[in-house]
């Protein structure tokens, strides 16, 4: 089976000089939570999809609509785009997911590429640690007044982003935060959202809104994933 995916776009956009945040689930949900609740509470737009035939053969109804489990959004004022996906990527994909995002953000002269991570940490640890594949994105993380990790070990697609950027010479920072990893968290998504909005000008997160939208993106996040288990045990043998 091609592991190839496919980006269409519904619309063009002006992106130069902006942002882009990955959103594909890693450890947890936490991630795909936090840029759900910012496209909510923010002016964001579906301007594209992304397609694979690796991917379990799914369509999200949301509103009476059916909706690719994987789309696009940008918040063009603030030249800001998300990739936001419900899917749990297989581990053959990770690579090619980051190649995927980084090429586009490339095509679309974005300036910084914005990914995260969960990881467990003490308890009670609030500090937020970042890693960048460039001087300029460590620099950047210093400057917002994060922890530079300097030794460890970032997996799956967010690590495959910080190798293949670092030679493209492309801005991404991985954001590393506090979770359990046993599903939707509320609290991990809220510190991520706000790590996330001191790195990107325009992203605000309102807490109240953030929450209600995290419980709505946790049902159908575990539905999605629900749904597509037994399509991927079959298709991934």
């Amino acid at each position: 089976m091609s592991t190839k995916m496919r980006i269409r776009e519904l619309k063009k956009m002006d992106l130069e000089g902006g942002y882009l945040i990955d959103g594909f689930p890693s450890v947890g949900f936490s991630s795909a939570i936090s840029t759900e609740s910012m496209i909510h509470t923010s002016k964001f737009s579906i301007t594209g999809v992304i397609s694979s035939d690796s991917f379990p053969p799914i369509s999200l109804i949301k509103d009476g609509k059916p909706n690719f489990p994987t789309r696009i959004f940008v918040n063009e004022e603030s030249k800001v785009s998300i990739f936001l996906s419900y899917l749990t990527l297989h581990e053959s994909l990770h690579r090619t997911a980051a190649r995927l995002m980084l090429n586009w953000a490339r095509k679309k002269k974005i300036k910084l590429v914005v990914s995260s991570v969960a990881v467990k940490t003490p308890e009670g640890s609030e500090e937020v640690v970042a890693v960048g594949s460039t001087e300029e994105a460590r620099k950047k993380i210093k400057e917002v007044g994060f922890k530079v990790l300097e030794n460890g070990v970032v997996p799956g697609i967010p690590g495959m982003l910080l190798n293949e950027a670092s030679l493209m010479e492309q801005d991404v920072i991985v954001i590393l935060f506090h979770s359990d990893g046993t599903g939707p968290d509320f609290r991990s998504s809220a510190k991520l959202c706000e790590a996330m909005g001191k790195l990107i000008p325009g992203i605000a997160c309102d807490m109240s809104l953030l929450q209600k939208e995290a419980e709505k993106a946790e049902v159908m996040i575990k539905e999605t994933e629900e749904e597509s288990r037994q399509l991927k045990d079959t298709m991934y043998r």
